[in-house]
């Protein structure tokens, strides 16, 4: 195999023996598309064994040049009308290969984007683009541990009842604040213990689930891996809570703002940079005041720095922004603390256990670019030495003389657009594609007429 080595071909071995003996009829080759969505085929597996295992499967172009509809907007460079729309590879990272046990003898393997005819990463990949910042750190002699803690809704009703209500009216499953309660949580439990036994059982350990802020909303939280496997298991996770839910009738949705009046979802990232072995947490000091090493501090620094050029990166949907608002749980203001939930930059824990905790991602945020992000974000402040000031003592709603998170779309474009950073960090292809996938939104919604202008304008207009 192309991408041989002692580890994989077990993990191979032991999947061609599963296909050749039944217990696996299906493998689904999926990569991961600029939305976040889980993109690919199902291959009948007699067919994967003899022609999929060391060349992949071909998907169009267009998937990584489309908007929310699968529209194909003018403006990529790399897939348009002119270009034909073509194919690329989904090239096989068997260190991903797993047995989906909510899909009836069901094998997954996350592929990466690959142009077929040189055998290069697709430089705008979601997947790519992680790797990238992972590649750019480990040449510092570091590794990134990071972790997902996604918010969602339950509703009390299926996906096909939402779209024919038009989703208005939506029927939460829970009618009152059910954040840490357990009666209220055990009646979803049924559910619930499907995402937590399910998606261990699929290589995503959950660590526990927990009743969120509002009625209906829970929070499942990962347990901790290097970055590109923690971005891997937070894509599983929405696409499997998904999956599963929609087998028992229901429904979960993890838009940052459903609806004006519930609660947003977020989308909380952790990290921490290792040394080159993953044994020690170089963001741990003992000497340093809080045990926070200067390294961190210089992570820390660029995070804060960067949180509006990169914010595009963390939210490419209109919906994304609405999230933000004073007293909401979801952050604002561009300030770092030690456990305090106001701030959009959170230091918890102790010892090898000392991170930050990334507040400003909502459950929407695809996983991957997000995390690219938050390491490209936390080199520049390496590379740069920036200080991230003094802690933010009290409420960070109320922080004064402090930048703020992007009130809306338009102004992460604004601030992507000019950032001279983020050219440095993930290159002129990749601000070019994600500045005109975020245009495209952005015209989207400018060009519809909604439910609430014309309850305020139709007659009074």
């Amino acid at each position: 195999f192309a991408n041989y080595h002692p580890r994989r071909y077990a993990v191979l071995d032991k999947a061609v023996k599963a296909i050749a003996s039944g217990e696996i009829d299906t493998v689904i080759s999926a990569a991961c598309d600029m939305q976040g969505r889980l993109i690919g085929k199902r291959v009948t597996g007699s067919f994967f064994v003899e022609h999929c295992l060391d060349h992949g499967t071909h998907f169009c172009t267009y998937l990584l040049g489309t908007d929310m509809e699968m529209n194909t907007p003018d403006g990529f460079d790399l897939m348009n009308w002119e270009s034909g729309y073509g194919d690329f590879l989904a090239r096989p990272d068997w260190d991903t290969l797993r047995v989906i046990p909510w899909l009836e003898k069901t094998a997954l393997v996350l592929s990466d984007a690959v142009i077929e005819s040189s055998g290069e990463l697709v430089s705008v990949a979601p997947r790519t683009i992680l790797r990238n910042q992972i590649e750019r750190l480990a040449a510092k002699g570091f590794q990134a541990k990071m972790a997902a803690e996604l918010e969602f809704y339950v509703l009390g009703e299926s996906y096909a009842d939402a779209h024919q209500k038009g989703y208005v009216d939506l029927k939460r499953f829970g009618w009152y604040n059910e954040d840490y309660h357990l009666f209220q949580a055990t009646k979803a439990e049924p559910l619930y213990r499907k995402f937590r036994n399910y998606l261990t059982e699929a290589g995503v350990p959950i660590e526990f689930s927990k009743g969120e802020a509002a009625p209906g909303q829970h929070e499942v939280n990962i347990h901790y891996a290097d970055a590109l496997e923690s971005a891997d298991r937070a894509a599983l996770l929405k696409h499997g809570c998904k999956e599963i839910a929609f087998q028992d009738g229901l429904a979960v949705t993890f838009m940052a703002k459903p609806d004006h009046a519930w609660t947003g979802s977020s989308g909380h990232i952790h990290v921490s940079l290792w040394d080159a072995e993953g044994t020690r947490n170089l963001f741990h000091d003992p000497s340093c005041p809080g045990g926070m090493s200067q390294l961190m501090r210089w992570f820390l620094g660029g995070m804060i720095a960067t949180a509006r050029e990169f914010a595009l990166l963390l939210g490419l949907n209109v919906n994304s922004y609405k999230r933000f608002a004073s007293a909401s749980w979801a952050p604002v203001n561009i300030v770092w603390a030690r456990d305090n939930r106001t701030c959009g930059f959170r230091i918890v824990g102790h010892g090898n256990a000392l991170r930050i905790e990334n507040r400003f991602p909502g459950g929407d945020a695809n996983p991957y670019l997000a995390y690219a992000a938050v390491l490209a974000a936390g080199l520049h402040g390496i590379e740069n030495q920036i200080d991230p000031g003094p802690e933010f003592k009290g409420n960070g709603y109320l922080a004064k003389g402090h930048a703020r998170v992007p009130r809306a779309l338009y102004e992460a474009i604004e601030a992507w657009e000019e950032s001279e950073i983020a050219l440095g960090s993930f290159g002129a292809d990749v601000v070019s594609h994600y500045l005109n996938t975020a245009r495209v939104e952005q015209h989207a919604y400018d060009s519809i007429v909604t439910t609430w202008e014309r309850e305020r304008y139709f007659e009074r207009g």
